[in-house]
């Protein structure tokens, strides 16, 4: 048996180029799991003290809509943090850029790119700053960063178009003697 040369870089190959910018972006989440654990804990002890009231006053079937509603609003949380699951990659190195989107179901999407033919686009609105961003490329619009906040995407549009000036320039040598 014959080892496996057919990996990357197994020494007849130049290395690949390394990245000039590299970022993962997923939604943000202002509240953690145990934050969500409290307030539901909260709310099922609040609801559930309120049901108590109106089941001793006679009201019996009120006491089954709190419990209702405690159970939508754990079951809207749980879609909420499915949703989370989703994130997408984006690499540039000289040579290429890659955008990896990863769907909270896990279906995965990815477009590889010249960097030297990509350029960034902005939706922006005076009031509310960048509202969405597209890689253009071919006469085509990739939307990225979809779910950051403006300022979110303002930082990250400069880091990219930064990242992408530098790919453009080309790789630079150091050569001392």
């Amino acid at each position: 048996m014959r080892p496996d040369n057919s990996g990357p870089n197994n020494g007849n190959e130049q290395p690949l180029d390394p990245a000039i910018f590299s970022a993962v972006l997923t939604p943000h989440r202002s509240l953690s799991p145990t934050g969500f654990l409290i307030f539901m804990l909260v709310l099922g002890g609040v609801s559930f003290v309120s049901g108590m009231v109106f089941l001793m006053a006679g009201a019996w079937p009120i006491f089954g809509f709190f419990g209702l509603d405690v159970l939508l609003v754990y079951w809207a949380f749980r879609i909420n943090y499915r949703s989370a699951r989703a994130y997408e990659v984006v690499t540039v190195t000289a040579s290429e850029l890659t955008l990896r989107k990863v769907s909270h179901h896990g279906r995965v999407s990815q477009w590889t790119l010249n960097p030297l033919w990509v350029r960034l686009d902005r939706d922006e609105h005076a009031e509310f700053g960048i509202e969405r961003l597209y890689l253009v490329s071919r006469g085509r619009r990739l939307p990225v960063a979809g779910f950051l906040g403006p300022d979110e995407k303002a930082s990250f549009a400069h880091a990219l178009a930064a990242a992408l000036g530098e790919a453009k320039r080309g790789p630079t040598h150091t050569v001392f003697g």
